[in-house]
């Protein structure tokens, strides 16, 4: 009677449950994208915030058209004015304007009780986001007050430099848990790898035994990991995009914090860090178990 043989599937070199991996560093990447994407968003916010940031400047009285147009172009002329759609944001307020929004918001008419009209034609400006430190506005608010015509400057200062102040403080707490959650992935992932390889140590021992060179041993290894990596990359960009999709559908207010180019930039460097991360923990690891001994192994 004829010995039934078992078949035994023979192992490849570099053969580990790459899935495992693959999901592990996915989800770890994904988790960085992801709050790379709340730094894209907060720094977007905080432009915007900044970008509210207005002057008002009180004009001399009695001014003609003419020189209030020369105003205009002077005030739009200036370096530290925000442009939106190429349009400069100077907006002209006349005195009866500014007479008729007092009587809406308080519904007092103290044009009726003075007999005349106190206010004073004036121009808001709106400040560019780059120029809207406290002592910028400073500087703005000394340089606007020598043009001939203007009156006075005034904008809230105590308001800008709280607004300032938590944008700063904001800043440095998100990004030191940026630095602690990448100093994590990366630990996590190298661990991931590490572990998928110590299945592999007797054959890169065997290897050795029958003459391999280092390099020999480690190109496979290390092609793995590179391609683990990229898809990596690839499917945490992919889960990103989708979640951000999502968001931006269900918040339709999202969408004034979005940053095309950023994202994408961000997409691309996950790619890269699963690239990079990917190689070096498994180069590490595979240079470890080529220098233990036999009984070190076990």
């Amino acid at each position: 009677m004829a010995t039934k043989v078992k078949h035994v599937k023979k192992k490849k070199l570099g053969n580990y449950p790459h899935t495992m991996v693959v999901f592990s560093i996915s989800l770890a990447l994904f988790v960085i994208g992801l709050f790379g994407l709340l730094l894209i968003h907060a720094g977007k916010l905080s432009e915007k915030v900044k970008e509210s940031i207005e002057m008002q400047v009180y004009l001399d009285r009695n001014l003609t058209e003419v020189q209030l147009v020369r105003l205009q172009k002077t005030f739009a002329a200036k370096e530290y004015i925000a442009y939106t759609d190429n349009a400069a944001q100077v907006r002209f307020i006349s005195k009866e304007e500014g007479a008729k929004a007092f009587l809406d918001e308080t519904g007092e008419d103290f044009m009726a009780f003075l007999g005349d009209n106190p206010l004073r034609d004036a121009y808001v400006l709106r400040i560019d986001a780059d120029h809207s430190g406290s002592p910028e506005l400073k500087s703005i608010k000394l340089d606007l007050e020598e043009i001939d015509g203007v009156y006075e400057v005034q904008y809230v200062e105590s308001l800008i430099e709280s607004i300032n102040s938590n944008i700063q403080k904001t800043s440095i707490v998100l990004l030191g848990f940026a630095i602690i959650l990448v100093l994590v992935v990366v630990i996590l992932i190298n661990n991931t790898i590490k572990l998928a390889l110590y299945s592999q140590r007797f054959l890169i021992r065997s290897m050795q035994l029958v003459g391999a060179t280092s390099f020999f041993i480690q190109r496979p290894f290390l092609n793995r990991a590179a391609w683990q990596g990229v898809v990596s990359g690839m499917i945490a960009a992919a889960l990103l995009y989708t979640l951000m999709q999502y968001a931006y559908y269900e918040v339709e207010e999202l969408q004034l914090l979005r940053d095309e180019e950023q994202t994408y930039i961000l997409m691309a460097a996950l790619v890269v860090i699963g690239l990079i991360i990917g190689f070096m923990s498994s180069y590490r690891a595979i240079r470890k178990y080529l220098r233990l001994s036999l009984d070190e192994l076990y």
